[in-house]
């Protein structure tokens, strides 16, 4: 996968936004959703150059975008919002730490997200969003479907999020983007479940420790990204802000809630493959302490068999043993039994 470019904002002219992603084939793709309790348009061809103002005040405005690669047309789009020039830069910088900032008519808010997959890695990116008094704008890197179910609830006028603000809508979109940890974190889980089952008469193989290390960057990048999550529902929690609807505060909650669980999660998948770590490595220094044992073993009943050997391989004339006509067969049957009684020894000692 193509590396992202880091932005040296030392050079950086704020006038001049930069993306700082892997440019895609897709277009820029904007959808309009413009609804209340009666009533629902959608555009899901919407073009920047169409775009005035959220003025009409009876409807909720959701604009979604694909493809924040297009950095004049992200650009133009903002400036018809009088968005400041760094916040443009903000949504461009997909490296950067998620964050939110409040500005008088409105809030900017990023995040990461994991695009799911049922493969062993993950693939994640950035969403941001600039929420207002009555619209919502939400910027995906890349073109997903993880807010499908959010759209057909507009269109059937589902539940009750056509009766409620861009608030509630925003609750629903980053409750949508949790739901995606917890079904890589469950992927993951039942992976790990995997190295828990390690013979202690096994060999297991090295390779496991890369994919355990593998999985430990992942649970950690996920922890990275939640975090600031948690931190930004517990400023909502503390600061009443006039963006967010008193009634809608018991929503952000829930997302704390969800995002302590997640951490929780990941704390107890990171435990498990510190386990899993441990236990391969007192797998390997048993199989080693076994092969010792055997060795040593050997070597032991060797030692005194060399003894006598040696002491009957000297090149002196007057050994007396040297003269017996049964003397050979007596020394092997010395050494014979030698043999059998450390054998009974060591046996009777449980050292092998």
């Amino acid at each position: 996968m193509p590396k992202k470019k880091s932005l040296n904002r030392k050079k950086l002219n704020p006038l001049t936004p930069v993306f700082t992603g892997v440019k895609h084939s897709d277009n820029l793709n904007i959808q309009l959703f413009k609804y209340n309790k009666d009533e629902y348009l959608e555009d899901v061809n919407f073009s920047e150059n169409d775009f005035k103002e959220f003025s009409d005040t009876n409807f909720q405005h959701w604009l979604n975008t694909h493809g924040i690669h297009d950095v004049e047309k992200i650009t133009n789009l903002c400036k018809k919002l009088n968005i400041h020039d760094l916040v443009i830069q903000d949504i461009l910088d997909v490296n950067q730490r998620p964050k939110f900032q409040e500005f008088d008519n409105y809030w900017f808010f990023s995040t990461k997200s994991i695009l799911p997959s049922k493969t062993r890695d993950i693939e994640d990116e950035q969403l941001s969003f600039i929420i207002g008094a009555n619209f919502l704008i939400s910027f995906q890197e890349k073109k997903g479907d993880y807010f499908e179910h959010i759209r057909y609830r507009l269109r059937e006028n589902i539940g009750i999020v056509r009766e409620r603000g861009a608030d509630y809508l925003l609750y629903l979109l980053l409750e949508s983007l949790l739901d995606n940890y917890f079904k890589t974190l469950e992927r993951i889980d039942a992976e790990v479940e995997k190295f828990e089952i390690i013979d202690i008469n096994s060999d297991p193989s090295p390779e496991i420790l890369n994919t355990i290390e593998s999985y430990k960057r992942q649970i950690n990048f996920i922890k990275k990204t939640i975090i600031p999550i948690k931190e930004i529902v517990s400023k909502v929690e503390r600061e009443q802000f006039h963006l967010i609807q008193k009634k809608h505060i018991k929503y952000y909650f829930e997302l704390k809630d969800l995002s302590l669980t997640l951490l929780d999660i990941c704390d107890q998948i990171l435990s498990r493959l510190e386990s899993s770590i441990n236990l391969f490595f007192s797998v390997q220094g048993h199989r080693m302490n076994m092969v010792m044992k055997t060795l040593t073993v050997i070597s032991s009943i060797f030692i005194p068999l060399t003894f006598i050997a040696g002491v009957y391989g000297m090149n002196f004339v007057n050994i007396p043993e040297l003269n017996l006509q049964w003397g050979y067969f007596a020394v092997w049957g010395v050494m014979v039994i030698i043999f059998v009684l450390m054998l009974f020894y060591f046996k009777k000692k449980k050292w092998y």
